[in-house]
């Protein structure tokens, strides 16, 4: 189950297509998953990264995996207004870079890292297969 909150001041994004796109990794990875997603803006998500990262700053999204037996199994927190920066900068639709984000967030809560050239590389390659997909 994927549940989505919308708590951005002013700016929203569909929870059909936010599920239909988080759907479409889990079913690829043959798995299931409980996901809650959150979308937010630049001062929510700079307050939950100080708050559970103890970083001073704003980030596009953020995954919280959860280890023990609670539901969901993880929380992506996405912002939105990162979401459409990013989009402007790297001349894509906002829908699409939304969908990056929550498929980057996604493969975070199954395991995946990018913290090696290597692992930004394999994961960049699901976030566009599964873009593709999602199209």
């Amino acid at each position: 189950m994927i549940i989505v909150h919308n708590q951005h001041p002013k700016r929203r994004f569909p929870s059909k297509t936010a599920i239909r796109t988080i759907e479409t990794v889990l079913k690829d990875q043959e798995t299931k998953r409980g996901i809650a997603v959150v979308f937010v803006g630049h001062a929510h998500m700079r307050s939950v990264n100080r708050k559970f990262l103890n970083h001073d700053s704003s980030t596009d999204v953020i995954a919280f995996p959860f280890r023990d037996d609670t539901w969901p199994d993880g929380e992506l927190y996405v912002n939105l207004d990162s979401a459409q920066r990013q989009a402007r900068e790297y001349r894509v639709a906002f829908t699409e870079e939304v969908r990056r984000l929550l498929i980057h967030g996604t493969l975070h809560l199954l395991g995946y890292s990018d913290a090696s050239r290597a692992g930004r590389s394999r994961m960049r390659k699901l976030e566009d297969k599964y873009l593709r997909m999602c199209q």
